[in-house]
């Protein structure tokens, strides 16, 4: 994804206590679900700390149920469950929610009857499943060849922003409701689809958690979406500060550069900083991408010419085909590596590439002193350094 599915944040469901519940009150599932003589029927509460199974019941033949539990005090998400079948619903009060679905045909026909809170969180639902659709299909044509990974980046963003952009509308319309928080929250392939990194993204956790806050103070999951939403915004600061340091300081004293070590076509792995003393491009390329051949007969002729002036080319692939990205490397003269994370990897995030290719140009003494976006330019900046 270009943001790649929103890269390596901390997981919802973990660490937190259970939800507080209203005392006295209770709240009462029932319904039917055809298609289901003589299954267990699971009601699940999908609290802070992890799925928690509250109740079961074999179903009849006829397929009715009735669960009890005791009434939260701010919306909460349960989960109607038969073998690996899993359908989802919130409940604030100390309502009666009839449920209906028919077993053979789950996810189309569970439904919440009179429940607008949860008809939006059926339609939540299906936003996701459309777009965890559209990505595996994306991977698969990838995989196949039939894409390369800047095209798979770019249709992968599209299939993102369609499912953002229609719960963005359902958050703003009613923040401090359960489809909203449930929205915000979804994953694919275990990754947050809005990135509270991004800062479009985590204006939608900061309503959420505002609202929430301001209509369930003191509730345990307020508590804990604020405490997420604050972490993500310090993590973001911390990136945008890193960010500006490597596109708009010319010259960095000192950087401690973060070592990268990674393999080579041989398979062994080599360090960036094992260069050090040498004057180094570090290159972003994808090698099937349609502008692979020419940039590498342009360093081609720049390192045939600056080679024996003290200069290295660290160049790493983000090719998912392993195979491909060897053979065309096999016989370049610099050291070409190759993340196996691919487009997924924290690198570019780390080092905020927007493009690919990029370079940055890092002098003897291992500091970064150019951000090469325009290639033309870099016989320039060696000029200047060697």
């Amino acid at each position: 994804m270009k943001k790649l599915l929103g890269k390596l944040l901390p997981v919802l469901l973990t660490g937190a206590l259970f939800v507080t519940c209203r005392q006295g009150e209770t709240f009462e599932v029932t319904g039917k679900i055809s298609a289901a003589g003589g299954d267990t029927l699971y009601l699940e509460h999908r609290s802070l700390a992890g799925v928690i199974t509250l109740d079961s019941t074999v179903l009849k033949e006829d397929g009715t149920f009735t669960f009890r539990q005791s009434a939260p005090e701010n919306p909460e998400f349960y989960q109607l469950r038969i073998g690996n079948r899993v359908a989802v619903f919130a409940a604030d009060t100390a309502e009666t929610l009839h449920i209906s679905a028919d077993a053979s045909d789950w996810y189309n026909t569970f439904t919440v009857q009179d429940s607008p809170t949860n008809d939006q969180i059926r339609m939540v639902d299906a936003l996701r499943r459309q777009a965890a659709l559209g990505i595996a299909h994306l991977e698969s044509r990838q995989k196949a060849g039939a894409i390369d990974e800047m095209a798979y980046i770019g249709q992968l963003d599209s299939v993102l922003q369609e499912y953002k952009t229609a719960v963005t509308r359902l958050i703003l319309g009613n923040p401090s409701g359960a489809p909203a928080y449930y929205a915000v929250f979804q994953k694919i392939n275990s990754y947050l689809i809005f990135d509270p990194g991004d800062r479009r993204d985590y204006a939608m956790f900061g309503a959420i958690a505002t609202s929430w806050n301001h209509r369930y103070p003191d509730t345990e999951r307020s508590k804990h979406l604020y405490g997420f939403t604050m972490n993500a915004l310090k993590t973001r600061r911390r990136q945008e500060q890193q960010a500006k340091i490597l596109e708009n300081i010319p010259v960095i004293e000192g950087t401690g550069l973060p070592d990268i070590v990674l393999p080579g076509v041989d398979g062994r792995k080599t360090a960036l900083l094992s260069l050090n003393g040498k004057v180094i491009l570090l290159d972003f390329v994808v090698y099937s991408a349609d502008f692979s051949p020419g940039h590498n007969m342009k360093l081609h002729s720049l390192y045939a010419r600056y080679r024996s002036r003290g200069f290295e080319i660290y160049q790493i692939s983000f090719d998912a085909d392993e195979h491909f990205w060897k053979t065309s490397a096999a016989n370049l003269p610099w050291l070409t590596v190759r993340d196996p994370k691919s487009v997924n990897t924290s690198l570019l995030s780390t080092y905020n590439v927007r493009q690919i290719p990029t370079a940055f140009l890092i002098n003897r003494e291992g500091d970064i002193i150019a951000r090469i976006e325009d290639y033309d330019r870099l016989s320039g900046e060696l000029d200047r350094v060697l």
